[in-house]
């Protein structure tokens, strides 16, 4: 998964652009102040930096950033899970992802994942998994405990999930515990009151829908006598003798089916009456079941009048209403059950101890661990610096024990560097040359560059204090990182840039009506000779820069540009320089 495609339309001082990256190594150059770190601060904010209205370009209402990839297939499960799945109408297929980010001048900004609305915390977090960024000040990373920390943890493959759960764990019992230990006396009283409480409530033991049962019954109950009257009276109207609804039906059905045969539309009203009749013999049937099953039952009204005023007494009392009972019974029941275990003091103690016991194993696991992997990281960037100009330098990942547990486990994690063969380890933060920082910061970065599942990676000036030949063997080292991943990185070392596989210069100019806008160009053969020689000499290239630019260009392993960028022989330099440094000026 690489980054393909950037286009920026007024941000700072970019008017428009449209950026297409390959894959390898490439570097961005150009003169101070041009906007070379303003494509990393675009990406950063695509990714979810915080957004200000001071990134939009003057005299433009916004600025729009938006981001290129290919093959996202290994982020489909996020992709799914946060309903990004790309529209293959818009994308190509199932490979390709678009961000995008709009920052306005009120301040506010808005965001996409494949053309639907983000948040901020979702470009950051598809931002860890897409694009890897070292900073020229990442040094400073490396004096905070939770960085250095979360680096060894990186390179051990270790989680602190598992024990930052039983540390909350362990938290939560141990304040339970102080919590009972201070308020005995108050939760003994609290306990006590409940009990009572309980104990009036359960006498009645409130069924949850008991309330609306007792009211239907008791109005059914309470008008029994007129219920009655009126289901005899029904009856009577149905089955009388004496012109009873079923028999003037039926006298009516058998004059129409009598006369059916003469007049056709009979035979339909004869059917109709047949089904009414049916009917209220149905009626008759049921209010005679009715009738059998119903009496007056004043003994039961007594009962419900009874019941009910127990809930209305006790509903009165606790000031709620009658059908909030059972929810308030069940509440006290509950905290009861939560004030018992308050006041067994003893079950408390053993469950806190059981969590610490949970936490030391977890947390003595977790530190075993780091012990084993921090001889390895240590060699490994001891390795690093070699090449970096700190020839007998040492690195040192030291663990002590920390002076109290946390939620990270029970170790404090130092960097530790020795500059120089002899030189006594010391801390990174007292480390005193800047140029040695970011050597060391350079060493970490590409010793650690593999670990994350990022294939972008991006160094912003983190060849700041270096050069010569240690600044060859850091282009070195990048472009042999650019052989499995994407790298992008920001310098001003021309040993670095002669040796990526792609070069872009920044650069800035006036423009009528916009100001000063910056530009980014792709340099091939004779333009990139031109600005490495810059970079060597200055603005006015000079033969011998020129020369020199050429024979840099010649040594690199570049075979992408073998077919454009002119070469000289070591031992021809010379006789040559004047000739090519003329052509290079033309």
């Amino acid at each position: 998964m690489s980054l393909k495609r950037i286009t920026l339309k007024d941000f700072v001082i970019i008017d428009h652009l449209e950026l297409d990256l390959e894959d390898g190594f490439s570097v961005l150059s150009g003169e101070t102040g041009a906007g070379k770190s303003i494509l990393i601060d675009a990406i950063q904010l695509a990714l979810g930096n915080r957004a200000e209205s001071s990134v939009i370009r003057e005299g433009a209402n916004k600025a729009d950033i938006t981001l290129e990839l290919d093959k996202v297939d290994s982020l489909r499960e996020w992709l799914e899970e946060n309903g990004f799945v790309p529209d293959s109408q818009s994308f190509d297929g199932e490979s390709e992802l678009l961000i995008r980010r709009v920052i306005e001048n009120n301040g506010k900004s808005r965001a996409w994942i494949n053309a639907c609305p983000a948040t901020a915390t979702q470009l950051r977090e598809i931002g860890e998994q897409l694009i890897d960024i070292h900073g020229q000040h990442a040094w400073q990373s490396l004096t905070r405990p939770q960085s250095v920390r979360a680096l060894l943890d990186a390179y051990a493959g270790l989680s602190t999930q598992a024990v930052q759960s039983a540390w909350s764990a362990w938290q939560e019992a141990s304040a339970e515990l102080s919590r009972a230990q201070s308020e005995q006396e108050i939760l003994q009283s609290e306990r006590e009151r409940l009990l009572w409480q309980i104990g009036e409530v359960e006498k009645l033991n409130p069924g949850a829908d008991e309330w609306e049962s007792l009211n239907t019954r008791h109005t059914r109950l309470s008008n029994a006598q007129t219920l009655i009257e009126t289901a005899h009276a029904a009856l009577q109207a149905l089955e009388s003798d004496e012109g009873g609804a079923d028999s003037l039906v039926a006298s009516a059905h058998t004059e129409l089916s009598s006369k059916a045969h003469l007049e056709p539309e009979f035979n339909e009203l004869s059917e109709t009456l047949s089904s009414a009749l049916a009917q209220i013999n149905d009626v008759a049937h049921s209010l005679q079941n009715w009738l059998s099953r119903t009496d007056l039952d004043p003994e039961g009204l007594a009962e419900l009048d009874a019941r009910i005023s127990l809930w209305l007494s006790l509903a009165r009392r606790y000031k709620r209403q009658p059908s909030e009972l059972p929810e308030l019974f069940e509440s006290w029941q509950t905290e009861l059950a939560r004030l018992d275990r308050a006041v067994d003091l003893a079950a408390l103690q053993a469950q806190c101890a059981q969590a610490e016991k949970k936490y030391s194993v977890l947390a003595n696991d977790l530190s075993k661990k780091r012990g084993s992997a921090a001889p390895k990281l240590s060699s490994a960037i001891t390795q690093a610096m070699q090449g970096l100009g700190m020839s007998g330098g040492s690195f040192f990942v030291q663990i002590e024990p920390s002076d109290k547990p946390t939620s990270t486990g029970i170790d404090e994690i130092t960097f530790l560097v020795a500059a120089h063969a002899g030189s006594t380890p010391r801390p990174v933060a007292k480390v005193a040359s800047g140029g040695e920082l970011s050597r060391i910061s350079l060493a970490i970065a590409v010793t650690t560059s593999q670990l994350g599942h990022a294939q972008t990676l991006i160094f912003d000036e983190v060849d700041s204090g270096v050069g010569g030949a240690v600044a060859q063997t850091v282009g070195k080292l990048m472009k042999k990182l650019g052989r499995d991943r994407q790298v992008l990185a920001v310098t001003h070392l021309p040993q670095v840039a002669a040796c990526a596989d792609n070069h872009w210069v920044v650069s800035k100019s006036l423009s009528d009506g916009q100001g000063t806008i910056s530009q980014i160009t792709n340099v091939r053969g004779a333009e990139r000779v031109k600005e490495i020689a810059r970079m060597l000499g200055g603005e006015r290239l000079s033969d011998t820069t020129l020369a020199h630019a050429s024979e840099m260009l010649g040594q690199t392993d570049n075979p992408k540009d073998e077919h454009n960028t002119p070469t000289l022989d070591q031992t021809d330099v010379a006789p040559r320089s004047k000739k090519k440094a003329q052509e290079y000026k033309q």
